[in-house]
């Protein structure tokens, strides 16, 4: 991804692999225990993962309507209840499933980086 003036852009490509692979750091984060969307914002940024609500609500939309994950409505000590979000047991097997794709995944590539460093 190059910028009009033909530089390498990394800030998009870091955007686009973050985009790419979210679904599995939000169901690990659910899959840990039942958690509110600003929490699961939180924990993301925790993680240096930056990701605006902008990006995660339709995430967790879409993860709901493939019925990855559903959510409860929790009454708030301070203002409208909140949804709280946990997995379902299709959500549980797709961590499962997509931990497994990303490990062999992380090895291939950790496998190449070091051929690269040689």
């Amino acid at each position: 991804m190059t910028d009009s003036d033909g530089t390498y852009n990394v800030a998009k490509v870091e955007s686009q692999m973050r985009k790419g692979f979210l679904e599995f750091p939000v169901l690990l984060i659910i899959g840990t225990k039942p958690t509110y969307a600003p929490d699961i914002l939180k924990q993301l940024k925790q993680a240096n993962l930056l990701v605006v609500e902008g990006t995660l609500y339709p995430l967790l939309s879409r993860m709901k309507r493939s019925e990855l994950v559903t959510y409860v409505w929790e009454e708030s000590k301070s203002g409208p209840p909140r949804k709280i979000y946990s997995l379902t047991k299709a959500g549980e097997n797709a961590l499962e499933l997509i931990e497994t794709a990303w490990k062999k995944l992380d090895t291939s590539v950790n496998k190449l980086i070091k051929q690269y460093e040689k």
